[in-house]
Formats: C-alpha cells, sequence, structure tokens
C-alpha cells in the first residue's frame, strides 16, 4: 500500500539513517530539505547553508533525490509571529512543538503527499505509532496512538503532542526502535561517519548561537522596569523588558552578594520578581493548570467518565516523566503531581504519558506555589476542591 516516502532530511544523523533504513526496505525514497528561516545570526553564519550542503551529502551516498521547498513565510505566520506575541505577554512558548504541528506535521506532509505523489511522509524523530515504524500495521479504520521510543533518554514524542491525528496516520518512524548510539554506529558502518561526527543542533533553530537578549531585542522593542525581590519588595536593579526573562533563570544584578532568580513577572505593572537562591521555594509548584488539552487518539476514558485520570507528566523535553492526577474543568485540566517541579512556566506544554503512549498536551495557563506562601497555596487548593468537589480529587505526597 505504501511505496513512495517522503523523508524529511535535516542534514543531522537521525533523519540520514531513517532514510538509510527505508531504502532498505524497498521503498521509494524521496529527502526533502525544510527551509524554515533564512537570517544569519551576527557572526554571518547560516546554519542552513551547511546543514543543506550536509543533506545533499547524505543523499548523494544513499543514492535518492533531494528535493529544497521553502517554508519561509509559513514557519514566519504559523510559528515565528505566534512566538513573538507570547513572549509579549510575559509567557514562555516552545517553537519546536510550533513547529512539528504547523509545517513538518502540516505543510511538509502536504508537500509530500499532494507534489511529490507520496504515500505516506517519515522523520528522523525518536518516537513510535500503533501503526509500526513502516506503517506495517496500518489500518485505514482505526486512528493511530503515539508511543514513546526505545530510547528514552532521546524520546522525542513530548515534541509531537500537538501533532494532528490525519497527519500522524501516515507518518513513518524508523529510528524509533534504535538508541542513539545504535544510530551513530549505523552511520559510520555505512559510510557516514562525516554526518555521525556532527555536532547535534541544540536549543531553538532561529535563534542559533545568538544570545537570547539580544536576539528578541530585534523583534520586541524594550520596555524597562523594576526587578524586585519577592520576599522584602525592594527594587534590586532593572530590566529591559520581561520577554527577556522565563521563570527560573538567574538575573543579571550587579553588586549583590547573592544569586537571584525570575520568580514571577507582573505584565500589567512590568515587574520582574526575583527570589534569592535556586531552591527558593516560591520556585517550586506540584499544582498545573491548563487550557483546553489535545489529545492525539481521543480523551482519556477516565476523563469522559469525569473520574481522575492517573498518568505521567512533564513540560521540559529533558526531564524525568513525574507521575500526575488529572481532572477535567470547563476551562481545561487540573495537575496534581506527585511531586514538586522547578520553575514551572506558563506557555510550555504539559505532556501526558500513560503505558508508554503519549496521550497529548495541554497549554500551561497558571500554576499553584509550594509551602512558601500558606495563603497563596490555600486560596489555591480552596481553588481545586471548588473545581473537583463532585471528583474527589486524592492528594499526592
Amino acid at each position: 500500500m505504501f511505496k513512495k516516502v517522503a523523508i524529511g532530511i535535516s542534514g543531522g544523523v537521525d533523519s540520514a539513517i531513517a532514510a538509510l533504513l527505508l531504502k532498505r526496505k524497498g521503498f521509494d525514497v524521496q529527502g526533502v530539505f525544510m527551509q524554515n528561516w533564512d537570517i544569519r545570526d551576527e557572526k554571518g553564519i547560516c546554519s542552513i547553508e551547511e546543514d543543506f550542503k550536509d543533506a545533499q551529502y547524505v543523499c548523494d551516498k544513499l543514492e535518492i533525490k533531494l528535493h529544497l521547498v521553502n517554508f519561509v513565510k509559513q514557519y514566519w505566520n504559523l510559528v515565528f509571529c505566534d512566538v513573538i506575541k507570547e513572549y509579549e505577554s510575559g509567557l514562555t512558548p516552545n517553537p519546536d512543538i510550533l513547529c512539528n504541528k504547523n509545517i513538518k506535521f502540516n505543510y511538509f506532509y502536504k508537500y509530500a503527499i499532494e507534489h511529490l505523489g507520496a504515500d505516506a511522509i517519515a522523520t528522523g524523530h525518536y518516537a513510535n505509532t500503533s501503526f509500526g515504524p513502516y506503517l506495517e500495521n496500518y489500518e485505514p479504520d482505526k486512528d493511530v496512538r503515539l508511543l514513546l521510543s526505545k530510547d528514552a533518554r532521546k524520546d522525542q514524542t513530548f515534541f509531537l503532542c500537538q501533532v494532528k491525528q490525519n497527519m500522524l496516520r501516515r507518518a513513518m518512524f524508523p529510528i524509533g526502535n534504535l538508541t542513539k548510539s545504535e544510530v551513530k554506529h549505523m552511520a559510520v558502518e555505512n559510510d557516514l561517519k562525516k554526518i555521525a561526527l556532527k555536532p547535534e543542533s541544540m536549543g531553538i533553530c532561529f535563534i542559533g548561537s545568538r544570545n537570547f537578549q539580544s536576539f528578541i531585542q530585534e523583534y520586541i522593542a524594550d520596555k524597562p522596569g523594576d526587578f524586585v525581590d519577592v520576599d522584602t519588595g525592594n527594587i534590586l536593579g532593572k530590566h529591559k523588558g520581561i520577554h527577556q526573562w522565563t521563570l527560573g533563570q538567574r538575573a543579571k544584578l550587579q553588586g549583590l552578594p547573592f544569586a537571584y532568580f525570575i520568580a514571577k513577572k507582573d505584565v500589567q505593572k512590568n515587574i520582574v520578581y526575583v527570589a534569592q537562591g535556586t531552591d527558593h521555594p516560591i520556585l517550586f509548584s506540584d499544582l498545573v493548570f491548563t487550557g483546553q488539552p489535545y489529545w492525539i487518539h481521543s480523551e482519556p476514558s477516565e476523563l469522559q467518565l469525569d473520574n481522575i485520570l492517573e498518568c505521567d507528566f512533564k513540560f521540559q523535553h529533558t526531564q524525568f516523566w513525574t507521575p500526575c492526577q488529572v481532572c477535567k474543568t470547563k476551562q481545561g485540566l487540573i495537575v496534581k503531581l506527585s511531586e514538586e517541579k522547578r520553575a514551572l512556566t506558563e506557555g510550555q506544554y504539559a505532556v501526558f504519558v500513560k503505558d508508554k503512549e503519549c496521550l497529548g498536551s495541554a497549554k500551561i495557563k497558571n500554576t499553584g506555589v509550594s509551602s512558601f506562601s500558606y495563603n497563596y497555596l490555600q486560596s489555591k487548593e480552596l481553588h481545586v476542591k471548588n473545581e473537583c468537589k463532585d471528583k474527589k480529587i486524592k492528594v499526592l505526597s
């Protein structure tokens, strides 16, 4: 059924080996390099140019055709503009999740099917689905489930937590059952050592090697305000805009004997509240409030029955999964974690997993706090009790 497959080739080792495996399976493989950004950094370096050269090198080695497609306009409108708006609102967005949702599993998918005549798409993500790495278990009348990869440390289902069902149903993840070390070893064995030794890309793609504060100043005007000590209310310094800071980050305050970290942002008053010490109690929380969730396969049966969903949670890719309990409200979800997490950040995605399946995600709108402020905690617990009074939510110790 699936003969022609278009694979996103990034110039990295993961997509290279994914393409190699597809070819070994006998598919008609077409490589696609997506150009999503076209501005050089302040050093005059455009990594996209080097990545394209590496992508062409891979395709030449594998004897597959490489197509260059420009999605700069789409990326700007559907990812970057939303990212800027959220920073201006004091939030901390996740552009990688937006890119997968709006570009790779949207415009790339449409380009592959409509322009290349592909039957399916593939990527080098460390992920699996219930349809199998090569869609060998595809069932036309069933929805697909997104599953964790073999390599727990490299698993990338976190970044796929907003991908739509119709695109995911025809997506192959050839390296989902391999570890990173196995992928690199395979690259060396197949004359792709140059790609295997290439440093992994880190951070946000459009920022590259630039300093974040310097980068964001190009798109959001400075709006100076005060750094305020959350304990004393004293003004400790000046900032150039709340959009330059995220929760948990160390504040750049000169002449003080202690390190301070971002604890809270007041958008209306343009105040950034800071707390002394990286382990200050106000930086920790075990309570999360989200907007409306997106469920990849279907809404979990527990929530359909108005009960509590017990599953695992994370809001950053590099974190370990944390057990949690979830209840549904009219506004979204209330998530009670089994342990406090540092710098739970508004604008990030709460991602949920159960039995090695990525269920879906929801954007974090607000969080509770630790015992640092008893009165504040009481008000949050009262809110939870009011929202979940008929659900009898359990408190995890």
